[in-house]
C-alpha cells in the first residue's frame, strides 16, 4: 500500500510539473497606445503636456511684461528684469524649458519671445509672440510673425 501511495504521490507530482513547465506563460501585454492629451482649461489650444507647458511660460512672460511696462513705462530687455513682475520668477529665467528651449530679444519699446521644441512635431510645435500678446504657432518651421495664431 505504501509503494501504491508513493507512486500516485510521485505521479502527481509529476503531472503537475509537466503541466507548469508545458503551460504557456502569461499573454504578452498589449501595446497602449500613447495616453491622448487631456486639455487643462476650455479652449485649451495645446496638443502636448510639453506644450501646455510651453504655452504657460509664453502667458506669463507676456503678462509679466505688459505689468512692468505699464509700471516703468517701456519694455523689459531681458528675462531677469522681468523678475517679480506678475509671477515671473527667478527660476523662470533659465531658458531651459524641458522639453522647450525659450528665446528672448527685448528692447525698451518691443520684444520678441520664442518657444523652440527640441523636437519639431504634430505635439510639439514652435511658438512666437511679440509685444501685441499674440501667439503664433507652427508646426513645420520655427514659428514666427506670418504663422497662424494660436486659438
Amino acid at each position: 500500500m505504501r509503494n501504491n501511495s508513493t507512486r500516485f504521490l510521485a505521479v502527481i507530482v509529476y503531472i503537475a510539473l509537466a503541466a507548469t513547465l508545458f503551460t504557456p506563460g502569461p499573454a504578452p501585454a498589449a501595446q497602449t497606445p500613447a495616453p491622448t492629451y487631456q486639455p487643462k482649461f476650455p479652449g485649451d489650444p495645446a496638443r502636448s503636456d510639453s506644450e501646455a507647458a510651453a504655452l504657460a511660460y509664453m502667458r506669463v512672460v507676456l503678462r509679466a511684461q505688459h505689468r512692468f511696462e505699464k509700471q516703468y513705462g517701456h519694455f523689459a530687455t531681458s528675462l531677469s528684469e522681468l523678475v517679480h513682475s506678475g509671477s515671473f520668477t527667478k527660476r523662470m529665467v533659465n531658458p531651459d524649458r524641458g522639453d522647450y528651449s525659450a528665446g528672448f530679444e527685448g528692447k525698451k519699446d518691443s520684444f520678441i519671445l520664442t518657444m523652440t521644441p527640441k523636437q519639431l512635431d504634430a505635439q510639439h510645435r514652435s511658438f512666437y509672440a511679440e509685444d501685441d500678446g499674440k501667439i503664433h504657432a507652427d508646426e513645420e518651421k520655427p514659428a514666427d510673425a506670418s504663422s497662424p495664431v494660436v486659438k
